[in-house]
């Protein structure tokens, strides 16, 4: 294999780290944090328990990678065509498969948790379409498949026109398609409850656009010195802004969460409830970014920018596996009991 070849083959495996990290995190923490079944009431069965925290969890990887390489052209800049229009030609189309992808899982999370809420056999058309009648959470998913194939839509166009469409555009729709995602999560009963909304849309907002931009960056960009010299400093602004975004919106929500939660004590149900000790995971899991990060920042930038060859692809490799891992633990937090 030549180097080039084992070089993509390299970027490539990074997507696939951020995935089985994050698959594997919400499995277990799910499992560890699931509610004990309540004698003389049908359970839902392995197929859902497992299949709907997966089908969650593939929700967010194909909705973070619509995100990411809608965000490449405009890490890339518009200054050199020559150089960026055959990146950019292998990325629209993957955009496009990502956006239908996340339709597809968003509706298959809605058949899951309507046959969670209806255990014993499979849901109809009927029952289905009763869930999302009567449930936000089946709204909030419906909206968000909506959006992201009107992101598919649109990247079609892109697809066939190039940059004559706008990356503005393709971005903000499919961060429109994340604003319900926090509505899938637990419902605070207060007057805080639009601020905690507020903050977890920051937070989906912000995970996704760090995630998201570091996966499309390494994955396409790692093998191309120039373009990584050129893109990867304004993706360090980026999650910079992303990071402590991030870190404050989810403090504030789930602490926030269990505070308005009747029957909820702080401090101590952090350690004593596993929301609890899912948040206390999720934060640790984030500060554990801020050395990786800091590392790509500071010491690996510096020989990028000078178009040397550095271990990027392998710190970002971590980086990613520890997100994964964070986006795991928050797929568990939407379906653990808070209290």
């Amino acid at each position: 294999m030549s180097v080039a070849a084992t070089r993509s083959a390299g970027t490539r495996a990074v997507a696939g780290v951020f995935v089985l990290a994050a698959v594997a995190s919400a499995v277990v923490a799910g499992t560890l944090t699931a509610q004990e079944a309540v004698p003389g009431i049908m359970s839902p069965g392995p197929v859902v328990a497992f299949g709907l925290p997966v089908a969650r969890v593939l929700l967010d990887v194909f909705a973070v990678a619509t995100v990411g390489l809608s965000l490449l052209p405009k890490l890339l800049g518009f200054d050199d065509p020559e150089a960026t229009e055959p990146v950019l030609r292998r990325a629209r189309p993957l955009a496009v498969a990502a956006a239908w992808a996340w339709a597809i899982c968003a509706l298959v999370t809605i058949a899951f948790q309507t046959a969670e809420l209806n255990p014993g056999g499979v849901p109809t058309l009927g029952m289905i379409a009763g869930y999302v009648d009567g449930v936000g959470t089946g709204q909030g998913l419906l909206f968000s498949a909506a959006c992201a194939l009107a992101a598919a839509g649109i990247g079609l166009m892109a697809v066939r026109f190039g940059e004559k469409v706008p990356a503005e555009l393709r971005i903000v729709v499919a961060m429109f398609g994340l604003l319900p995602i926090p509505v899938t999560g637990h419902a605070v009963d207060s007057v805080w409850h639009d601020p905690i909304m507020i903050s977890m849309e920051l937070h989906v907002l912000g995970a996704a656009a760090w995630t998201g931009g570091l996966l499309a960056g390494v994955a396409f960009l790692a093998p191309h010195r120039d373009l990584l010299a050129t893109a990867l400093p304004r993706f360090s602004r980026l999650a910079t802004v992303a990071l402590l975004l991030v870190s404050a919106s989810g403090l504030i929500s789930g602490l926030g969460t269990m505070a308005l939660t009747p029957g909820v004590e702080l401090p101590g149900a952090i350690l004593t409830t596993g929301y609890g000790l899912l948040v206390v995971t999720k934060v640790t899991l984030t500060a554990l970014l801020i050395p990786l990060a800091a590392h790509i920042r500071w010491r690996l930038l510096p020989g990028i920018a000078a178009r040397r060859a550095t271990s990027v692809v392998l710190w970002a490799s971590a980086e990613v596996a520890v997100m994964g891992l964070a986006y795991g633990v928050a797929i568990a937090l939407t379906r653990a009991p808070v209290g």
